[in-house]
């Protein structure tokens, strides 16, 4: 690495379009899952009108919500996969402004269909069509993304998270104002469907300004393995390198624990990537179980959970806010919170064990207030409230711990390897979770 009196200094700038960037990374997701609602009423519509002939109003369960989980996370996790081996060949630039153009269209058209009168198969086909190819160009993105903030200080990896639990609360306030604005149901959603295209836009260009600033240039640049021949060799400059600020919480080029390990290592090609899993598997095993259960209940089963009070006015907000809000806002604390507090370390045996113990919000969710019953063990409305706080708070918070401390675990080379991979296992325990949605779902 070179001398730390040479690396710029980060004056809010690059730190600010990194959150961006985390922002619009997820902005798809969450406003498909926030709009659950408008798309199962719509769905409900159309089969109110009964067939032709003058027969009965057809009933048809779709399964909106476990379907929109699966057909999002497994093009997730499958183009992930592919971006972890194949990111060599393609262009990091094109991956990422190809990946925004092509998410920027397809909200253009869930906004356009908004208007468009459609039977409710080809309403239910197009929209699952459009959810698979957004989580097609949304996992080549963020891979790629994950793969390049990697070449950063750790605590840009936290702001990146950070700003993806933002894109929860995003979505989650702008389905608030078209509930609250006294616009029909179609004019509210399309203008709830156009503010992603204008956020994917603004972050388009925020990619773009990014090269230009002199402190992300000069780690990008210096990741380089060229630029790993100036690691000291000596035993004096690896004890005093020990010392250095490897949590990379201030602007200082930063040694990764895989470089000290590496330092007097001639080999500068990069690490195969089962050389990279074999350091970050932990760390991807916790991403994976975190997101996993995470996506077996939500949002397949909190959106099924009522209000105790029987108030129309209130249960037109109650999913919005006590499910979507109360989340995301818990998720991205979370996740915030990382910033200031890193407890457990990456090498405590706490990390995994506190990891496995939130499959214990499984049977809490299922016993809130999900429908006509026999075993209902939480009730009433804060009972929900307060198992959802601590899911999320749990959720963004190991999730954001996870995705930190894995490319600090190898040499800086590496760290789009691990980006990469790190992103694989995220895609895997979202997929798990969807899968296991259509279980859980089906017992309430």
């Amino acid at each position: 690495m070179t001398n730390q009196k040479n690396a710029p200094v980060d004056r809010g700038a690059v730190g600010l379009i990194i959150f961006m960037l985390g922002l619009g990374t997820l902005l798809p997701w969450n406003f498909f899952i926030t709009a659950t609602e408008y798309f199962e009423d719509r769905l409900k519509e159309r089969t109110s009108l009964g067939g032709t002939n003058g027969t009965s109003p057809a009933t048809k369960n779709y399964n909106f919500a476990s379907w929109m989980t699966l057909l999002a996370q497994l093009p997730l996790l499958l183009f992930t996969l592919a971006n972890s081996f194949l990111y060599q060949l393609v262009r990091e630039k094109i991956r990422i402004a190809v990946s925004m153009g092509a998410i920027l269209f397809l909200f253009i058209l869930t906004a356009v269909t908004v208007k468009v009168e459609m039977q409710p198969d080809s309403f239910f086909s197009v929209t699952m069509a459009t959810i698979w190819f957004i989580n097609s160009f949304g996992a080549v993105l963020q891979g790629s993304l994950f793969g390049m903030i990697g070449l950063l200080p750790p605590k840009y990896s936290t702001l990146f998270m950070s700003g993806q639990g933002l894109a929860g609360m995003f979505a989650s306030l702008a389905s608030l104002l078209s509930i609250i604005s006294n616009a029909d149901k179609a004019t509210a959603a399309l203008g709830y469907f156009i503010t992603p295209c204008v956020a994917t836009l603004v972050t388009l260009l925020c990619y773009l300004l990014l090269p230009h600033l002199e402190f992300a240039r000069f780690y990008f640049v210096n990741s380089k393995p060229e630029a790993t021949n100036m690691l000291p060799s000596s035993e004096k400059e690896k004890e005093a390198l020990a010392n250095v600020d490897l949590d990379g919480y201030k602007n200082k080029p930063v040694l990764t624990k895989g470089d000290l390990e590496a330092i007097g290592n001639d080999d500068n090609s990069r690490s195969s990537v089962l050389a990279v899993f074999k350091k970050i598997w932990v760390m991807a095993l916790c991403v994976t179980c975190v997101l996993a259960v995470t996506l077996s209940v939500f949002p397949a089963v909190t959106v099924r959970v009522k209000s105790v009070y029987k108030n129309k006015e209130w249960d037109r907000y109650f999913v919005c806010v006590c499910c979507f809000i109360v989340f995301n806002f818990m998720d991205l604390i979370g996740r915030s919170v990382t910033c200031m507090v890193q407890w457990p370390t990456k090498a405590s045996r706490w990390f995994p064990s506190l990891v496995l113990a939130r499959v214990v919000f499984i049977p809490l969710i299922m016993f809130c207030n999900t429908g006509d019953r026999q075993y209902i063990l939480f009730c009433h409305d804060g009972a929900f409230v307060a198992i959802m706080t601590l899911f999320a708070l749990s959720n963004g918070y190991f999730i954001c711990l996870s995705m930190s401390y894995a490319p600090q675990l190898v040499r800086s080379k590496d760290c789009e390897t691990a980006g990469a991979l790190m992103t694989f296992f995220l895609a895997l325990g979202l997929s798990l979770g969807a899968a296991l949605s259509f279980l859980l779902r089906s017992m309430i």
